[in-house]
């Protein structure tokens, strides 16, 4: 993951314990849905570093059809947003007006939050439609001097979405789980390796991979590692992997630098650019 800004991670322990403060007082007084996603708006704007009135945007709330706010930078969706009352309990059924319009819209990533928790989803575009979540945290709890509530907060923010922090956490969400590190213990690249050793062990001793397999499953790994909706996405993704020609190192081509073209911009480009830069 990209390393975060000093200046970012600094805005971070300004301003996080004061939302946290705003968010105690708003849910003591259970405030509506309306005044929920004007704190959202304010958090956005403050701890993650959007442009209130530039990247933020509720266009896509169409009497509730769509969802309440997106982040929206050179035209083009980053992410959508649907938001609940600050008292509301949050559930995935929320999240189907929103996974709709993303689905169909090409937008991958969606959040759901109540101000307090806060989900992010990357889109799968398949039939039927469906979405991973990627991580969820309490803001409450957060402690922005730690580096894996600092990571998570960058995930969402304007300077993760320009280092494209967001997709290289996603692949290691789904790379570095105990799903796929139980898919790979189950491969047949695997058990070849622990055949091997066990005749280096024991040079007279006959094993299958089948026996092997039945001994990781019964008797070593967990049966929720190996069962189930994302045991079998992961065992899917470690197949596919498997079939995956080995890539031979080269050696760089060595060529000269050219020169870019810098485009000239007009008056309104400049000052638009030096507006959107984060304070």
């Amino acid at each position: 993951m990209a390393a975060i800004p000093k200046k970012v991670v600094e805005r971070y322990k300004k301003t996080v314990s004061k939302f946290q403060r705003v968010l105690k007082i708003a849910h003591d007084r259970d405030v509506n849905e309306a005044d929920t996603v004007s704190i959202v708006q304010d958090m956005l704007a403050e701890v993650f570093g959007f442009e209130k009135y530039l990247d933020i945007t509720s266009e896509y709330a169409i009497r509730g059809t769509y969802c309440d706010l997106a982040i929206k930078m050179d035209d083009k969706i980053q992410y959508l947003l649907e938001v609940k009352a600050i008292g509301m309990t949050l559930k995935t059924a929320h999240l189907q007006q929103a996974m709709n319009y993303a689905a169909n819209h090409g937008v991958k990533w969606v959040v759901l939050t109540n101000a307090i928790t806060w989900e992010l989803y990357r889109m799968r575009f398949e039939r039927p439609i469906d979405c991973d979540l990627v991580f969820s945290f309490n803001f409450l709890e957060l402690n922005p001097r730690k580096v894996e509530d600092q990571q998570k907060l960058f995930v969402l923010s304007k300077r993760g979405i320009g280092k494209s922090v967001r997709e290289d956490y996603y692949e290691r969400v789904q790379s570095v789980n105990r799903f796929v590190i139980g898919a790979i213990v189950v491969s047949e690249s695997i058990m070849n390796v622990i055949r091997r050793d066990i005749r280096k062990l024991a040079p007279g001793v006959k094993v299958e991979n089948q026996e092997i397999e039945q001994i990781l499953r019964n008797e070593v790994l967990k049966r929720d590692v190996i069962e189930g909706d994302e045991a079998s996405k992961a065992m899917n993704r470690v197949r596919k992997m498997a079939k995956k020609p080995v890539k031979r190192a080269t050696k760089p081509r060595i060529t000269k630098p050219k020169t870019p073209d810098v485009p000239s911009m007009s008056l309104s480009d400049r000052l638009t650019s030096e507006f959107k830069q984060e304070v």
